[in-house]
C-alpha cells in the first residue's frame, strides 16, 4: 500500500521538475537571453579547434577509476 504512494510522489516530483526547468530554462520565466556561445555552433567548432591545438604538456594519461584497473593479486582465505 505505501508503495502506490512512494511511487506516485516520486512521479509527481519528477513532473514537477521538469514544469520548472521548461519553464526557467526555456521559457524564460524570469528573462534573459541564451548566450550566443551557447546557441552558436560555429563559435563552439572555432572554440574546440583551440583546445584541441594546445600543447600538451601534462604527463600521461591519468586512469579515471583506479579501483577498476587493479595489477594486485587477491589472495583467497583458504591458503
Amino acid at each position: 500500500m505505501a508503495a502506490k504512494y512512494i511511487i506516485g510522489s516520486v512521479a509527481a516530483s519528477f513532473a514537477v521538475a521538469y514544469v520548472t526547468d521548461k519553464l526557467v530554462a526555456d521559457e524564460k520565466i524570469f528573462g534573459g537571453t541564451t548566450p550566443n556561445t551557447v546557441s552558436n555552433k560555429e563559435w563552439w567548432e572555432e572554440t574546440d579547434k583551440k583546445f584541441q591545438a594546445w600543447p600538451r604538456t601534462a604527463g600521461p594519461p591519468v586512469v579515471m577509476n583506479p579501483i577498476s584497473r587493479q595489477n594486485f593479486i587477491v589472495k583467497s582465505g583458504s591458503e
